[in-house]
């Protein structure tokens, strides 16, 4: 199952994968009431809703504090609080936030972000520690900068005219991106290869942790 808030994207993406689609804003608590409404369960909850924006810490106002909390970290919240339960009961299932390694190395151009996944993190080991023994495992992914559309769409902010390849190479030399061992902006599919590990059997050890997929941005061991 396939959420969006664009019905078109989400109907055209579920034909894709041959799944279902439901349109509904997880970012809000209303939208999150009607995903709920029409899947009451799932087994494998991934949290990936989010926004991102830059913006000088002193310029951010209070409406777009709690606009990025209410979007980044209460979208996951309220969905596994309906649904973790559910899992337990069942004596299986996983639930995955998608953070990012802001969470741990704040961005200053983007504090307000960096906010909600260290939040993510906290919220992933707490809920992790609650279903302790049940067969329900929580996690959290953190991606690095990564080569997503809401990235390409900032590098046509960043570097109008400029192809797709000059715009990876200007960015990792004029950004945090500069201290990837990759020397290269991630890919999303390397994000869900990380994704589908955590979401399988083959994790069944894994809960309450931090897994990076940062190409070796962070400069630290752990996470």
């Amino acid at each position: 199952m396939v959420n969006g808030r664009n019905p078109d994207r989400v109907a055209e993406t579920a034909k894709r994968i041959g799944g279902r689609g439901i349109a509904a804003d997880v970012g809000t608590a209303a939208g999150t009431a009607e995903l709920v409404r029409q899947l009451p369960d799932v087994d494998i909850l991934v949290n990936n809703t989010g926004i991102f924006e830059t913006k000088p810490v002193f310029e951010i106002p209070d409406e777009d504090w709690l606009r990025f909390y209410e979007v980044n970290v209460l979208s996951g919240v309220r969905l596994a609080r309906h649904y973790a339960p559910r899992m337990v009961g069942r004596g299986w299932g996983r639930v995955i936030f998608v953070s990012s390694e802001a969470g741990v190395q704040t961005p200053p151009d983007m504090v307000q972000y960096g906010m909600t996944k260290t939040a993510q993190l906290a919220v992933s080991r707490g809920m992790a520690q609650e279903v302790a023994g049940s067969g329900v495992t929580v996690n959290c992914v953190l991606p690095g900068p990564t080569m997503s559309d809401g990235v390409l769409a900032m590098f046509e902010e960043l570097y109008p005219g400029l192809g797709p390849a000059e715009q990876e190479r200007r960015y990792l030399a004029e950004n945090r991106a500069a201290a990837s061992l990759l020397r290269r902006l991630i890919r999303p599919h390397e994000v869900a290869s990380m994704i589908t590990y955590v979401a399988s059997e083959h994790s069944s050890a894994t809960t309450g942790r931090a897994l990076g997929v940062d190409g070796g941005l962070l400069p630290t061991i752990l996470p």
